[in-house]
């Protein structure tokens, strides 16, 4: 199992808002990785996303093992992303500058042959399997609704004026419900993990054909950060790649 990410704060922001952290057990196929995009104000955004990944790699890194089955990582899954919630919903509370802060989360872990896959907002997970890319989550977002209730095509959604507005976030209420998708595990298949920053400005088409370009995990976020750059970065750009 290998994974390298990559963050940048994009040509335009003034602070990264965004945070990755993973975690491969060495001698294992065990792999534990998260992504978070916050949200706020500038202090506020970047310290939602960073207690948010932090807390959700103390419970789900601790807790997965060579003999977690499918049921164990869904709970595992669901109970670092309430942990993650709490940490970043009590601590809104506790300091008045953070105050409705909150943050997207999008999660992979790998056991053996297991895949899970969580998320909140609209931090995305991508898979490449034969050569063929799919997006695996579904954005928590207004246009995304839009879309799924016939009232916005697909191709018009990264151009949408209110793209960037979420309906689900991590730490904003008491409790949060992430989306949950299992898939079993295939050697030859490849995880990207990443914020809107790269997802809205770069398509489905370029972003396998850079995978395809690029086997290895680091040069292969290498250049997707350089494309995201190339077009100019409005946003935060993070991307997180795992793969065997």
């Amino acid at each position: 199992m290998k994974a390298f990410g990559i963050t940048h704060r994009g040509s335009v922001r003034k602070e990264n808002q965004d945070t990755f952290r993973f975690a491969i057990t060495t001698g294992a196929e065990l792999l534990t990785a998260v992504l978070c995009d916050g949200m706020g104000g500038a202090r506020a955004g970047s310290l939602a996303s960073t207690i948010a990944a932090d807390s959700f790699m103390s419970h789900a890194a601790n807790s997965l093992d060579e003999s977690s089955n499918a049921s164990d990582m869904r709970s595992i899954m669901t109970e670092a992303v309430d942990f993650a919630n709490t940490s970043v919903y009590d601590r809104s509370f506790s300091d008045f500058d953070c105050m409705g802060m909150g943050t997207t989360l999008v999660a992979l872990l790998i056991s053996g042959k297991r895949v899970l896959i969580g998320n909140v907002g609209d931090s995305r997970a991508y898979m490449l399997f034969k050569d063929q890319l799919s997006q695996v989550t579904r954005d928590h977002s207004l246009v995304e609704d839009m879309v799924a209730r016939g009232k916005l095509a697909r191709e018009e959604a990264r151009f949408h004026p209110k793209k960037n507005i979420i309906t689900r976030a991590v730490g904003v209420e008491a409790s949060v419900k992430a989306d949950l998708t299992e898939l079993k595990f295939s050697s030859d298949m490849r995880f990207l993990l990443c914020s809107d920053g790269l997802s809205n400005i770069i398509g489905e088409d370029e972003l396998r054909g850079v995978l395809l370009e690029n086997t290895e995990p680091e040069p292969a976020c290498d250049a997707l950060l350089s494309l995201a750059l190339e077009r100019g970065a409005p946003d935060n750009v993070t991307v997180l790649i795992a793969q065997h």
